[in-house]
């Protein structure tokens, strides 16, 4: 049985794109399960003038295509929410916000709990923290929290000067920073594979593991989002906090307890050991990329709102090391990139051969050598983890084979698992940090990839140097080639 949150939620940025079509939608599959009910309001909020019905109008085509499961749920759901225009800068329009709160907490008996979701431009969190504490509009008898979308920062400093604004209002177990990829459930199996399992825990080292590869591939280019994305890149906008976050949940040690604590302090310890690069390391062991002209759509460079000599990178891969008793030895290979062959996400669990092939025939001109066991673990859009093994072939003679024990979501689990957001933004309601990034993380991550950033930043690229639909550019490949391996996931394999 679902248990009933209480909280008035505050909401910046009520009527940008993000708010129409995830956290409406995220807000109203915990509102059909029972998390959210009769003790919950939404006070939206933005420069646009609307009045509440024309805002409870958005947030009703904004569910439109959710099924209700009573009739006029949507309306009554609706209900929960309203509006006041508001200047983020303008110190006197917190203290109509503030007298709004109080209004919405007694008329729905919120009990003082309040939620701060900032869903707009990050320059703006630091004013928008400061104004809620001057301006009184935190409650004593609940809770007070503030959920931030990313970018946190562009670079190290930038992210700490962020930080210590917020920090002037919220403490850190206050404040929840989104990675939507946290909320994915697959990313969140991966605790619940290796620490749930004696089999896989046992061989989880670099006395049987030989090689780990993440891969996030995107089939669009930059879309909507040129503008920002040619500030970004695929650096900042994918390693520094996707990927960062899945490897540090892969290069953990066990946790004394699954408590948000507990897990926290692991994966700040994983970042901890991540070899920061030299700049001449850096340059040896990170590739970046610009996608090209092909499949009947333009060249990064000629898309919409970029720079016609844009040097900003829409493809990465890197080979990252940790200096721990743990993985000492062992590379994780990850990559992200944009027009790509296909969109998923994955994790190939390379495992070492056997140090005797005694299968292996001197006599035969082919080759029978064993393959390597994989364990990978599907992210997106299949949900799920497959097992290659080395089996006998059927038949006369004696040669093996790979085959996989695989295991796939079934439709009807997919549409148990919550989306991202839903689950994220229940998590936030709970206090839950989990699923969350810490600061400590944050400028763990900021402080590796600042080094490979500044080494870019005064290097002039070849750019364009990958065709859409390939799997990027040849260096990527290259790049495993040195280390005489190669990606597990590769085209015509």
């Amino acid at each position: 049985m679902a248990t009933e949150n209480k909280a008035v939620i505050t909401l910046f940025g009520a009527t940008g794109d993000l708010a129409k079509r995830k956290l409406y939608t995220a807000l109203f599959k915990l509102y059909q399960k029972g998390y959210l009910a009769d003790h919950f309001a939404l006070l939206g909020t933005s420069r646009r003038p609307l009045t509440d019905e024309e805002f409870q109008q958005i947030v009703r085509e904004s569910i439109s295509n959710i099924p209700e499961t009573e009739n006029g749920q949507a309306e009554a759901f609706s209900k929960h929410f309203f509006y006041k225009s508001h200047d983020v800068t303008k110190p006197e329009h917190y203290e109509i916000l503030k007298q709004r709160l109080a209004e919405l907490d007694e008329q729905f008996g919120a009990e003082g709990n309040r939620l701060f979701y900032m869903s707009m431009a990050p320059q703006f969190f630091g004013t928008i923290a400061l104004n809620l504490k001057k301006q009184g509009l935190l409650t004593d008898n609940g809770f007070n929290r503030l959920v931030i979308e990313k970018p946190f920062g562009r670079d190290f400093e930038s992210a700490k000067k962020l930080n210590d604004e917020l920090s002037q209002t919220f403490s850190e177990n206050q404040i929840f920073r989104i990675d939507h990829y946290l909320g994915k459930e697959m990313v969140q199996n991966i605790q619940a594979l290796r620490f749930g399992n004696t089999m896989i825990e046992s061989l989880w080292n670099n006395r049987y593991i030989d090689n780990i590869q993440v891969t996030l591939s995107e089939k669009l280019g930059v879309e909507e989002r040129a503008g920002y994305y040619d500030q970004s890149g695929a650096l900042r906008d994918m390693v520094q906090n996707h990927i960062m976050q899945i490897v540090a949940q892969l290069a953990m040690e066990q946790p004394v307890a699954f408590t948000d604590a507990d897990v926290r302090v692991e994966k700040i310890k994983a970042l901890r050991s991540l070899r920061l690069y030299t700049p001449s390391e850096a340059a040896a062991n990170f590739v970046r990329g610009q996608y090209d002209a092909g499949d009947g759509t333009n060249a990064y460079r000629h898309e919409d709102g970029v720079d016609p000599e844009s040097g900003t990178e829409t493809f990465v891969a890197a080979k990252l090391m940790f200096d721990n008793y743990r993985w000492s030895g062992v590379p994780f290979y990850v990559r992200t990139g944009k027009k790509l062959a296909d969109k998923f996400t994955r994790i190939d669990v390379v495992f070492k051969k056997p140090l005797i092939d005694i299968f292996a025939n001197p006599r035969s001109e082919s080759d029978q050598s064993l393959n390597s066991n994989v364990l990978t673990i599907f992210v997106e859009p299949n949900s799920g983890f497959a097992i290659q093994l080395n089996a006998k072939r059927a038949g006369q003679g004696f040669t093996t084979e790979p085959v996989d024990l695989r295991f796939l979501q079934s439709d009807s689990d997919k549409k148990e698992s919550p989306e991202p957001y839903e689950r994220l933004f229940h998590d936030a309601l709970e206090g839950n940090h989990t699923n969350f990034a810490s600061w400590a993380e944050i400028a763990y991550a900021w402080k590796f990839v600042d080094v490979i950033r500044k080494l870019w930043d005064i290097e002039k690229p070849q750019f364009p140097n990958y065709t859409p639909g390939s799997m990027g550019p040849a260096a990527s490949d290259e790049l495993l080639a040195r280390d005489g391996r190669k990606w597990v996931y590769r085209l015509n394999h």
